[in-house]
């Protein structure tokens, strides 16, 4: 398996090699504050860190600012960005600041209407296109929500365009932010653009301490970072013998308690009760023996303890006469259920015939007088 992925991953790299890179300016632009900055290709434009710019966007064109210095690469055609398409104007930078102030006062007014009409639901975002046609309310809730006469409101008092967009816990941390456990912003407001599976294998594979407080996020749910090591733990941890099995040593056969994956050993609790570290080179010299030498090295089972006789051994030794007698004893009990078994089935077979001549009896009188019926009426 390990051969086959190198060699994908081979020949992933040729044809990266081949492939022709094309030299382009990258920039970084922040389209709301607290939001993650997106990367853009300035293209022929000079731009510099702290300029307004217009970038396309996925719903519409938006006003962002630059909030690092422009760095000139090189990719492939394929992994280009999309393109800023101009320098912003003053007045697109007072739309952009009114749009704000517009968000703002859009959220007091559906915060208003969902105490209004009672909703068991968290408004988390607002957010409006650039040219006001359509606003965009994100919330979360347990369940389903008739939003129904929300929207209708909302539409009298904006004039516009509603949406209403109900998303999960993890992305409310997304969109919301915060410093996450290790001092540092969350990778989902960072620069994780989407959510991979997590599990708690990959904290028992990381030997994390499983307590849902220290490997949980802001969100409550298990932690992004589990998944960005897990891969390398569980190949280093395949040239170790598995953990609670039994193992050669070079001084006898021993069971795996504990892993140490950075240092490739392995602590193992012999049979006398001593513990000790071995490293993976220690260990491969006994690989490969067979269970016959494994066995050698076993620590003693009941029918093997030193002088204990085997069965066979018991077997080919003269016998008591109180052995004799006890053994006799045993065969007669056989017989004698033996012998009773028999006479139960016996007894049953008997019944069995005795019900099956009564019922031939009273179907034999039955036809007799139906018959000396008939008679009597011809």
């Amino acid at each position: 398996m390990k051969e086959e992925v190198v060699k994908d991953n081979d020949k992933i790299t040729d044809a990266l090699q081949e492939e022709e890179l094309v030299s382009c300016v990258l920039c970084r632009v922040r389209i709301r504050p607290n939001t993650t900055a997106m990367t853009y290709r300035a293209g022929e434009l000079r731009l510099k860190e702290g300029e307004w710019v217009v970038v396309p966007t996925v719903n519409s064109t938006e006003v962002g600012q630059i909030v690092s210095k422009p760095i000139k690469v090189k990719l492939p055609k394929r992994c280009m960005p999309p393109k800023v398409e101009r320098l912003a104007t003053t007045s697109e930078i007072e739309d952009y600041y009114k749009n704000l102030e517009f968000e703002k006062n859009a959220w007091a007014i559906c915060q208003g209407h969902i105490n209004s009409l009672g909703l068991k639901m968290k408004l988390i975002k607002v957010e409006s296109f650039f040219d006001r046609s359509k606003i965009i309310f994100y919330y979360s809730a347990d369940g389903r929500i008739d939003f129904r006469e929300l929207v209708k409101a909302l539409v009298k008092d904006l004039r516009m365009r509603v949406e209403m967009r109900q998303i999960g816990i993890r992305h409310e941390a997304k969109l919301v932010g915060g410093i996450g456990c290790c001092g540092r912003e969350l990778c989902c407001a960072g620069f994780l653009t989407s959510f991979d599976s997590i599990s708690i294998k990959m904290a028992k594979a990381q030997n994390l301490p499983l307590n849902p407080s220290k490997i949980s996020g802001l969100c409550g749910r298990l932690l992004c970072c589990l998944t960005y090591e897990y891969q390398t733990y569980k190949e280093m941890a395949q040239n170790l013998p598995t953990l609670g099995k039994a193992c050669q040593t070079p001084t006898g056969q021993g069971k795996v308690i504990r892993q140490n994956i950075f240092k490739q050993a392995v602590t193992v609790a012999m049979p006398d009760g001593s513990i000790i570290e071995y490293t993976v080179e220690e260990l491969e010299g006994k690989k490969g023996t067979n269970k016959e030498e494994l066995n050698e090295y076993a620590p003693p089972t009941d029918e093997e303890e030193p002088g204990k006789m085997t069965k066979q051994e018991a077997k080919a030794l003269p016998r008591s006469k109180s052995q004799t007698k006890n053994q006799k004893h045993k065969r007669h009990g056989k017989r004698r259920s033996s012998k009773k078994q028999k006479t139960r089935q016996q007894k049953a077979s008997t019944k069995k015939g005795k019900k099956k001549n009564s019922n031939k009896n009273r179907q034999e009188t039955n036809n007799m007088s139906k018959k000396g019926k008939g008679q009597s009426n011809e």
